[in-house]
Order: structure tokens, then sequence, then C-alpha cells
């Protein structure tokens, strides 16, 4: 970033602001100060409005958010990741399949008899994690996906599953010290522009990397909705891991930016399901003005940054590229 201009104060994080996607299975040293009170505030304020579908795995709650659209949300976990399953007449598509400690397959099964195809928003562990559980799986064919198809070991995410990372008991056969991300078969790989026929809906792929390189949004035009995955949700967005690339994700945010004048609904990846597309112009503005050097930032303990704006923040690394 072009000379951004650095206040060092307190992180200053949105009030009980999942954290998503941390670069290892602990959560770093700031993203456990910010959950330690999470719990008091799930479900957040926006599920009340939401119409509830009662399934019989309580590690998942289930709203209807569109016709046809189900936000299957993980509310007693710190990451509070949200996957979307969105059916047509023929065929349904699973967008991320969430941490993989509930078994996400039988909340499938119970809202749709329709055969399902998973696509992830992006290949951290916290979206992939009930992949292994589905027959057809698809992806952007990068070296990071085929990295991250191999799973993740418990070492490396044990920590998701730690004490002060949950709300409430472990479901059944899942402990700390099992806990892992199963390895999974991808089925085909797909393009930037790909499109999905689920018979009366059609989906279309949007690369939109910088989070990760294999970082897709999904796109119904008909309906005008815009899943955004972690490029934006109302809360910290971390864009610090190895892996992201702060100059791809500003590309990316002008294009979804631009695609927001015909939308009508964004859902997204973490916390709450529903956003105004005008959020996509906020973030562009938000992003145009910490590499503009407007962006006031926080210095954070790790020596990271972060900027905060109205509902939400970005939070980089010490070593912005």
């Amino acid at each position: 970033m072009r000379g951004a201009t650095l206040r060092l104060a307190a992180a200053g994080a949105l009030a009980g602001g999942a954290l998503a996607c941390a670069p290892g299975g602990e959560p770093a040293p700031e993203s456990r100060a910010a959950t330690a009170g999470f719990c008091s505030n799930v479900p957040r304020g926006q599920y009340a409005d939401l119409e509830r579908v009662e399934v019989t795995d309580d590690w998942f709650e289930v709203y209807r958010v569109a016709p046809r659209v189900y936000a299957i949300y993980e509310p007693f976990q710190f990451q509070e990741v949200i996957s979307y399953l969105i059916l047509g007449e023929e065929g349904g598509l699973l967008f991320d399949t969430g941490m993989g400690i509930g078994r996400i397959r039988t909340i499938v099964d119970e809202l749709t008899a329709l055969p399902v195809t998973v696509l992830n928003s992006h290949t951290h562990m916290d979206h992939v994690g009930g992949n292994a559980e589905f027959e057809r799986v698809l992806a952007l064919d990068t070296e990071f996906t085929r990295a991250h198809a191999r799973g993740r070991t418990n070492a490396e995410v044990r920590g998701e599953v730690a004490g002060s990372a949950v709300c409430r008991p472990l479901p059944a056969g899942i402990t700390e010290d099992n806990y892992h991300t199963p390895a999974f078969e991808i089925s085909a790989f797909i393009d930037d522009g790909h499109r999905i026929d689920l018979g009366g809906r059609t989906l279309e792929v949007v690369a939109v990397p910088g989070h990760t390189p294999d970082a897709i949004a999904l796109l119904d035009r008909e309906a005008g909705f815009l899943w955004t995955g972690d490029s934006f949700y109302e809360g910290p967005i971390w864009l610090f891991a190895p892996e992201t690339d702060l100059e791809a994700y500003r590309t990316s945010v002008a294009r979804l930016a631009e695609l927001a004048p015909d939308l009508t609904t964004l859902f997204t990846a973490h916390n709450t399901p529903v956003a105004q597309p005008s959020r996509l112009l906020e973030l562009h503005d938000a992003v145009e003005a910490m590499f503009d050097g407007i962006a006031v930032g926080n210095r954070l303990r790790d020596g990271g940054v972060e900027f905060v704006f109205e509902g939400f923040s970005i939070m980089v690394g010490p070593d912005p590229r």
C-alpha cells in the first residue's frame, strides 16, 4: 500500500466480530482477544428477522434467506461461518461446507432430495470442512486449491475446537485431539465465468483473487444475488495470511463494486448472512482510502494494522504486499 498512515492505538475491533480464516489452526493472539466475548453475541440480532428452518443437528442453525436459498450457520464456533444451499428445479449447489465439526451433509439431505454439487468460495479450512461428505466438488485450478484439497492435520487445526473457540460442547465423536479437515476429491476444475445450471436458476462464477488465490464470488444475475465469500462480510476482514495478495484484492473489490448497481442482495460468509449491495461500494471506497494513504490504521500487537470503517474493518499484516 502506498503510504498508509498509521495511528498507534488500540485495535478498536468491531464488537463481537468474528475474525475469520486464520492462517493456521490456532487463532492468532489478536483473534483470541477479540473472540473472548463472542458467545454472548450469537445468534446475532439480524437472525431474529429471518425465517428459521428446523433441522435435527443442533450444531447448525438454518435460515431461509431467499426463495430456494438457505443459510447454514455455525453460531457456536468463533468463525461463525455460513454456508449456503442454493436450489434450482433440477439440482442444488452448496456454496461452502463449513468447519466439518457438525455433519453438513445431514442438513443438506433434510433440506432437499435433489442432487447437490459443492463449490467453495475459497479453500481455507473453515469453508471446506464438509467437502469430503459429497460426491461432486467443483474448484478453480490453482496450486493453492490443490494443496488444500489434501486436508489439514489435527496439529494444524485443533485450536479451532479448543474450549476458548467454541460456545457449547462439541458434537459426539469430535474432540480437540481428533478434529481435522479431511482430504477431498475435486470432480472438475472450472474457470472465471463458468455457469452452473440448476434448472430455472443459473449461477455464474466470478473470480475475485486476493483474500486467497482461489477466491470466488457467486452471481445469480436474474435474482440480483451475489455470494461474496470472504471478500466482504460485516466484521473484521482478514487480509494478512501468506497467500493474501492486497493488489489482487484491490482489483477484485473494484470488480465487485461494478456489479453493485444490478444487485438486490449480498449473502456473506461470516457473522450475518444478508447485506445490502451498497456495502460493495463502501468496501471499494475503504480499500482505495487504504491504498491512497487516507485511511488511518490502528497498529495491532503483532505488528499488523486494522483499518476500521462503518460496520466492517480490514486487517492487514505487518508487511503488506
